[in-house]
């Protein structure tokens, strides 16, 4: 039997180690311990990686995000430094924006405030908002807006209607001599959902008659031909609270004297109950015009030659667990978003170039076209911000039997007589070539010098200490020294 090799190398006489580096006697004296520098442990290794990464992502995109919307505040500020008469009001912009899909109003208001407002405030301009908690909202308020000033341009309808708020303030204004400031007007339009509202909204307003459509009342609960109407308040009948959800009692008398479809009724099991179908609650009102009644339908004589410059603003917006990476990316990205944002604003704000939709669809179209024909083709305005689109909830995409159309899901059809009068705000290439040199630090707002640079120390100073800037104490009134004037 042979025996085994040994393969171990010699081992030699083991290296002396090299003793413990002193404590430093000053800390020793302090009574701490001996701190070593050494390099963290893997998994601390990991972890810091992992949040220094996001924290610099973070950090990196707010920076640029600030710095993004600081340029496109300066490029529209000097209007803001622009006198204007007593008696005339500030242009004013209308803002249109609505609940997203699936989600609340606080969402979108939140996105207008944090992306849409800064520039408008620096400019000091005016607006209204027209919002929307459901759908239908945002339409059924661009077409009473337009409705308005039809009312105004003379026209009347059917109906007469009293005088609200509006019209109050606006002929007081007008007696006293108010008017508005001259100058292009514009909608700012949020979302695809908010644009597609607004579009059926200018056609509703144009197109369709006068006279606003009633509102939608709450279909009653089905109720047997035979049995008599039920009084549910009474002097008579003793009441429950039914803020707490208890249902009215009823009078033994009254309990007696039921038919006998009713007391069936009240014997159905709870499992048939469920199935039975709510009424469905009362929502906006309904469309005025349809959109295969377009090109029937005569536009109003007030009808202007070309509309105010909109611009669609984007609003991404993604729900659900599983959309959470496109959400984080979203999140570390808005600086992207701030940009083309503020560019888009900036360009109805300044109001100094706009153009046309693009018109591929109405090339060869004429009034034997049906409107189905007419949406076949893809206007500019049928596919801006068509992407946003894809991120909607699926449960926006149920359709009930009651619903004939739907704005939201519906494909936008244009008429060649709005679409036409449709003008898109841009931004000029001279304000382009000035918003550049104003981010390389080349150029300020119109007819001011950049102030000098101030560093973060003395910043953090004056924002938390007690230090004042040199703009506030140059606006600080000089005041002498009255001590002993008046002793004298």
């Amino acid at each position: 039997m042979a025996e085994p090799s040994s393969t171990a190398a010699p081992t030699g006489p083991a290296k002396p180690q090299a003793p413990p580096k002193p404590p430093n006697p000053v800390f020793k004296m302090m009574g701490l311990p001996n701190m070593r520098f050494k390099l963290p442990s893997r998994n601390w290794m990991i972890f810091l990686t992992v949040t220094g990464s996001f924290a610099g992502a973070l950090i990196y995109d707010r920076r640029e995000k600030r710095r993004s919307q600081q340029k496109w505040s300066e490029l529209v500020a000097h209007i803001a430094k622009e006198p204007l008469a007593v008696e005339q009001m500030r242009r004013r912009l209308t803002i249109y924006l609505a609940a997203p899909p699936g989600d609340g109003l606080r969402v979108a208001r939140d996105h207008f405030k944090e992306y849409v407002k800064p520039i408008l405030t620096a400019a000091a301009l005016d607006y209204t908002v027209v919002e929307g908690r459901r759908e239908g909202d945002v339409r059924a308020g661009a077409a009473e807006g337009i409705r308005k000033l039809r009312r105004k341009a003379g026209e009347s309808g059917t109906t007469t209607l009293e005088p609200g708020v509006d019209e109050v303030i606006l002929a007081t204004r007008d007696s006293i001599g108010i008017t508005d400031e001259s100058g292009p007007k514009g909608d700012i339009v949020i979302g695809r959902h908010a644009w597609k509202e607004y579009i059926r909204g200018l056609h509703e307003g144009w197109l369709g008659p006068m006279d606003a459509p009633a509102p939608p009342v709450e279909a009653p609960a089905e109720t047997p031909a035979e049995a008599p109407a039920t009084i549910l308040e009474s002097s008579e009948t003793p009441m429950k609270d039914t803020a707490a959800g208890d249902a009215p009692s009823e009078a033994p008398e009254a309990a007696e004297n039921k038919p006998e479809e009713t007391k069936l009724e009240e014997q159905k099991p709870e499992e048939e109950k469920k199935e039975e179908k709510p009424s469905k609650p009362a929502g906006p009102a309904a469309a005025h015009i349809a959109t295969a009644d377009y090109l029937s339908a005569q536009p109003a004589p007030s009808l202007p030659q070309t509309f105010d410059s909109s611009v669609p603003i984007e609003f991404p917006h993604i729900l659900g667990f599983l959309n959470t990476p496109i959400r984080v990316y979203r999140y570390l990205n808005q600086r992207h978003l701030a940009e083309n944002i503020g560019r888009e604003v900036a360009g109805i704000v300044l109001a100094n170039a706009s153009r046309p939709y693009r018109d591929e669809s109405f090339s060869s179209a004429s009034d034997s076209e049906s409107s189905a024909e007419i949406a076949s083709g893809k206007h500019e305005q049928q596919t801006a911000l068509e992407i946003e689109e894809k991120s909607w909830h699926k449960s926006i995409y149920k359709r009930d039997e009651e619903d004939k159309e739907r704005e939201w899901l519906d494909d936008i059809v244009l008429d060649e007589r709005i679409a036409s009068r449709m003008n898109l705000a841009l931004l000029s290439p001279e304000d382009e070539a000035r918003s550049q040199r104003i981010a390389d630090q080349k150029e300020y707002i119109l007819g001011e010098e950049r102030p000098v640079p101030v560093s973060f120390w003395q910043h953090m100073w004056i924002k938390y200490g007690y230090g004042e800037d040199e703009e506030t104490i140059r606006r600080k009134p000089i005041v002498g020294n009255f001590d002993g004037e008046f002793d004298q």
